[in-house]
């Protein structure tokens, strides 16, 4: 009796360990745990997490795969085998455990919300956004799923729709700034200029080392043809993020009308 206690121990101070987030303490425990208790499935289903969040995904799986062979209906384990697919870019594969997960439990929203935006990830966009629509049946608040769903939205071109997603997004959490960022970027899309510097100004009060919302705003003001701010916001840009955004403006048809202009050429040339 006495060594069953002290098993279940170990596994109550790996429970506790990953919630800190010292995940190879919690993994350490896990293991011993699982060399007295080799049939507990949740332990295996424990182990899987913590080694997704080490970034070993592939023995993840392997723990995952131990406790499925202990019960075939676990959903922490099917969803948890999804989460490691995707971080390896295995959408189809994620996308099929995540089913496996909604299947044992149909009220999942999170599980509704993996699968979404594993459909995104392959430019299943309807799909997509039918899995967050039934992520937001059972979870309303999930600003996630307004924001990704978004972005299925954007992808079909369904401007509008997708304005209606952020400001729920945004209205769930207002510090949203990568929401806000999104906001700009489909306001300019739809031609409303002020309302996208709005949307990207928010962002930057929200997170102020945030390039993209100095680039969104530097598109904006190509658009209506104001070098002075191009060039300004361009600047910022820069220098936060300078190797990604150079390359990206350089080929950037937004800026394709100012390009031969003399402040723009300086402005690769300075920095």
């Amino acid at each position: 009796m006495r060594q069953h206690h002290r098993s279940y121990l170990l596994y109550g101070q790996g429970v506790s360990l990953y919630a800190l987030g010292q995940y190879k303490r919690a993994l350490s425990k896990f293991e011993q745990f699982l060399e007295v208790c080799p049939d507990c499935h949740d332990a295996w289903i424990q182990r899987g997490y913590t080694l997704s969040e080490l970034g070993r995904y592939g023995d993840a799986i392997s723990s995952f795969d131990q406790a499925l062979a202990l019960a075939s209906t676990l959903p922490l384990a099917w969803h948890g085998k999804g989460l490691a697919l995707a971080k390896m870019r295995k959408f189809e594969a994620a996308a099929t455990h995540f089913r496996q997960a909604i299947q044992s439990n149909p009220g999942d929203s999170k599980a509704w919300y993996n699968l979404g935006t594993a459909l995104n990830s392959m430019k299943r966009y309807e799909d997509a956004i039918s899995s967050f629509d039934r992520a937001l049946e059972y979870d309303v608040k999930n600003h996630h799923a307004w924001y990704n769903r978004s972005l299925a939205l954007s992808a079909l071109q369904r401007h509008h729709q997708a304005i209606t997603c952020l400001d729920a997004t945004v209205k769930i959490k207002p510090s949203c700034y990568y929401a806000w960022n999104q906001r700009g970027m489909v306001m300019l899309q739809l031609g409303d200029y002020s309302e996208a510097i709005n949307s990207f100004e928010t962002s930057l009060k929200r997170h102020i080392s945030n390039p993209n919302a100095w680039y969104g705003k530097a598109r904006v003001y190509a658009v209506q043809n104001n070098i002075d701010l191009v060039v300004k916001n361009l600047y910022r840009t820069f220098v936060l993020s300078p190797s990604i955004y150079r390359l990206m403006a350089q080929t950037d048809e937004y800026f394709d009308s100012i390009r031969d202009s003399q402040q723009f050429k300086a402005l690769f040339q300075a920095t």
